[in-house]
């Protein structure tokens, strides 16, 4: 299954939104630099280390602890991205997170927007989660595989906030469009800000085959790494920023950014047809009544 999925051709990529980004003179705050110009180290200090020219950043887990960091700054709306190479080999039950949180201790109202990649015994593909939480109700998981091997080399994983929706891309690669309705809700989040994390962490209670498939650790130190971030957004300011009432000066939360253009709309098309393997919206078993986001067109 994982060298099909491997094989499968890579869809269409979006020039000219990239095109958009990279003209852009109106950013709010446009961030690439160091690792210290940009982040804390959460916890386990020790298990966090960078290249010789500081580039690359290591997050390791073994049997005593993870690690994670956390920008320093946080952000209502824009752009966000960060390029990945995942654990190789064997890594069942290890999860490498990458997501924007409104609380740096997850508190029980956070508002959240989760990349998860899913660790697997050797040779099966990559499982990838997103989820989205408002006001600490989550629940909202899809799952995709992807169309190449995620530990063989970095690619590019971005979200796209702004009033009308969240895009989660891989490679530029739109795999999921999470809308707003307009109206006050209790699905869309919205009105917080959030910081931008990333960890590595033991879940081998559920993140493999359901938590059949448990962390082999004469296979650690596990290890992931990190490079090229950059955040393109309105940087909180209390009590409220002046970037966010007047948003629509900025790329990321102008009309063409309010939904997907054409091609990237071929592309959604072609994950949906290929890479998806769970979509909370359509599991009747778990959700009796779905929930009221499920109703809305991804499309406009």
């Amino acid at each position: 299954m994982g060298k099909r999925v491997f094989q499968m051709a890579i869809p269409l990529f979006f020039v000219a939104l990239m095109a958009t980004i990279l003209s852009s003179s109106s950013a709010v705050s446009l961030s690439k630099g160091s690792f210290d110009e940009n982040f804390d180290i959460m916890f386990s200090e020790s298990n966090f280390k960078t290249s010789e020219d500081g580039q690359i950043w290591y997050l390791s887990l073994d049997k005593t602890s993870g690690c994670g960091f956390q920008t320093k700054q946080k952000y209502r709306f824009g752009w966000f991205s960060m390029k990945l190479k995942l654990v190789g080999g064997d890594s069942a039950g290890v999860v490498t997170a990458y997501y924007m949180c409104t609380d740096v201790d997850a508190s029980p109202t956070r508002d959240e927007l989760d990349f998860e990649f899913l660790g697997n015994r050797t040779g099966e593909p990559y499982i990838i989660q997103t989820n989205v939480y408002k006001n600490g109700t989550g629940g909202r998981e899809m799952r995709h595989v992807l169309w190449f091997d995620p530990t063989e080399d970095y690619h590019t994983y971005s979200v796209l906030w702004n009033s009308h929706q969240i895009v989660f891309f891989v490679d530029q690669v739109p795999i999921r469009v999470y809308k707003n309705n307009g109206k006050p809700n209790n699905f869309f989040p919205d009105e917080k800000p959030m910081y931008l994390f990333s960890s590595i962490w033991n879940a081998d209670d559920w993140a493999t085959r359901g938590g059949l498939e448990k962390t082999d650790w004469k296979k650690a130190p596990f290890v992931s790494a990190y490079k090229d971030f950059s955040v393109d957004g309105c940087q909180w300011e209390d009590p409220y920023p002046a970037c966010v009432s007047t948003t629509t000066k900025h790329w990321w939360d102008q009309a063409p950014s309010w939904e997907l253009s054409d091609s990237q709309k071929e592309d959604y098309a072609w994950v949906k047809r290929n890479l998806v393997t769970y979509d909370y919206c359509e599991d009747t078993e778990r959700y009796t009544t779905p929930m009221e986001e499920c109703s809305l067109n991804p499309w406009k």
